[in-house]
């Protein structure tokens, strides 16, 4: 496959900066997205900026995984070693990546209603959700379910992280929250909770219950999605929150 064509020959509508003002840029395929970060091709007359977008994306996808999966935790140095990518163009697709991710995290200063398991995962994916390490944290609420902040309280390694729940409420009273959701992550993708992840939940739920300050839930994020012990689990019938 060649990736020759110039953005010079692409009639002018059909170009990538064109079609994201005139369609969107929810409408353009990744490798025109990625010739908009690059603006310019490789070397002279070899790939056009769409080409070499491609030709980025057709390198990544030699490793087995889906080229935007590994585009979230590349390294610079990976990234140069393409052919075409040197500095400039490496930090700015970085960056571009990094701003994608910041813009799943809630400002706590907002003050977002958290009233469903969806919105809490909004607020902890910058913090969880594509992290390499297991990591806990902690959505912090008031009496309107009105988000506070957020906290990771632990990191972990690959695949395992500990949390004391002395840990947990400390910061809780400190925050002055009244009630609280918890999360981990799992970077393998697996979101089925491990028994010690059962058990932690209900050493939680019992101390919640003699603190008066309860656990809404425990959630589990990883590779773009989520699990709520609350939803497949009975723990919170026997600790009413």
């Amino acid at each position: 496959m060649t990736y020759s064509l110039r953005i010079a020959d692409i009639p002018l509508s059909e170009r990538p900066r064109e079609r994201l003002l005139s369609s969107g840029a929810h409408n353009l395929a990744t490798a025109e997205l990625l010739a908009i970060l690059l603006g310019t091709g490789q070397g002279k007359g070899k790939l056009s900026a769409v080409g070499l977008g491609q030709y980025i994306l057709q390198e990544l996808s030699q490793h087995r995984r889906d080229p935007l999966d590994l585009l979230r935790d590349i390294s610079p140095q990976e990234l140069m070693a393409i052919n075409g990518i040197g500095p400039a163009k490496a930090t700015t697709i970085l960056a571009a990546v990094e701003l994608g991710k910041r813009t799943f995290q809630i400002r706590p200063m907002e003050k977002i209603i958290i009233e469903n398991p969806v919105a809490a995962v909004a607020a902890l994916s910058h913090d969880l959700m594509w992290q390499t390490q297991e990591r806990f944290a902690v959505v912090f609420l008031d009496v309107k379910n009105r988000l506070l902040g957020t906290k990771v309280i632990t990191i972990g390694t690959a695949t395992e992280t500990l949390v004391a729940p002395s840990d947990i409420f400390r910061e809780t009273l400190k925050q002055g929250a009244i009630s609280i959701i918890v999360a981990h992550n799992h970077p393998s993708g697996n979101l089925d909770p491990s028994p010690e992840d059962i058990e932690l939940t209900e050493q939680l739920l019992k101390v919640a219950d003699s603190l008066n300050i309860p656990v809404l839930d425990h959630l589990i994020l990883g590779e773009g999605n989520y699990q709520s012990l609350r939803d497949i689990t009975d723990l919170w019938q026997h600790y009413p929150q």
